[in-house]
């Protein structure tokens, strides 16, 4: 038996019930989600500048000139897509594209992150120095046709994701150790001082992308734990899933029933022969995540 930090006992280096969905290993997995019209997953690796997906069990992989990080469904045919210097949409089946707005694309030291639509309609995307630079990134809200920063002076922007009620959103900057949550208010703007959601320091934790169940509950993945950690609407931990892959970056829930949890790893800086790296699993849960929420141009 292994003792997960963080207080749940779970036998062996991953659960039994964690299944490969893909094998094709990312330097940087990120910014998973399922689209709810499609009935369809898409993921990105940063670092190789790609979004992946599978279409009847069929992999399909589509290559940008910049790093693409993250995205949100518009419509049946429409992705609104991140990437290092501006929003743009994407149509997966044509490959049509058209740029939306820029994204700090006078600064080249940054690129896009983590990023989720929000339960108003608008999309929450974090920048970060592209060799991780203190505090050059910042998280910013595209809503009605503007782009607007709400944080600034991050380093890791992580774990974008959103109460079912819309009450709350939360965020995290990796190397601080904490998760944040920020009230919103009747637009989905952050409302009165940000407050600590779960302080992971004392578990030795590093808090990456994070989804919300349709209960509430936040399920974190924690960068070189091997791990997705679920968190009580009051922050209290309370179980997790191990995964083969130690950085294991981002999860969602998707399928039919919202009831499985997918999650993207990295392979960068990781010896090669580690093969479970990089890779992309799922595994089905007892819960219901949330259906993303759709994107309004």
């Amino acid at each position: 038996m292994t003792e997960a930090r963080g207080g749940t006992v779970i036998s062996g280096l991953s659960d039994p019930s964690v299944e490969l969905f893909d094998q094709r290993i990312c330097r940087l997995g990120e910014g998973v989600f399922w689209h709810p019209l499609r009935q369809q997953l898409f993921w990105f690796d940063i670092l190789g500048r790609k979004m992946h997906s599978k279409r009847n069990g069929k992999p399909i992989t589509w290559m940008f000139d910049e790093h693409v990080s993250a995205a949100g469904w518009i419509d049946h045919d429409t992705l609104l897509i991140a990437s290092e210097s501006r929003l743009f949409t994407f149509d997966p089946d044509s490959g049509a594209r058209r740029d939306v707005v820029p994204l700090e694309a006078d600064n080249p030291v940054t690129r896009s992150n983590d990023g989720r639509a929000d339960p108003y309609g608008g999309f929450w995307i974090g920048t970060m120095g592209k060799k991780a630079e203190n505090g050059a990134g910042a998280i910013y809200r595209y809503h009605d046709g503007t782009l607007r920063q709400i944080f600034a002076d991050l380093t890791i922007p992580n774990a974008i994701c959103f109460s079912p009620d819309g009450a709350w959103a939360y965020y995290t900057d990796t190397l601080t150790q904490i998760i944040h949550k920020q009230a919103l208010d009747d637009h989905g703007w952050p409302q009165g001082p940000v407050q600590v959601f779960a302080d992971l320091r004392e578990d030795g934790l590093f808090p990456d992308g994070a989804v919300v169940d349709a209960d509430g509950h936040l399920w974190n993945a924690q960068w070189g734990a091997s791990r997705v950690a679920r968190y009580t609407p009051d922050g209290r931990f309370q179980t997790a899933v191990v995964f083969p892959a130690s950085q294991i970056s981002c999860p969602a829930f998707g399928g039919s029933g919202l009831d499985r949890l997918f999650a993207t790893s990295a392979a960068d800086g990781l010896p090669q022969d580690a093969s479970a790296h990089g890779k992309t699993y799922d595994v089905q849960t007892a819960v219901r995540g949330q259906e993303e929420h759709q994107v309004h141009l």
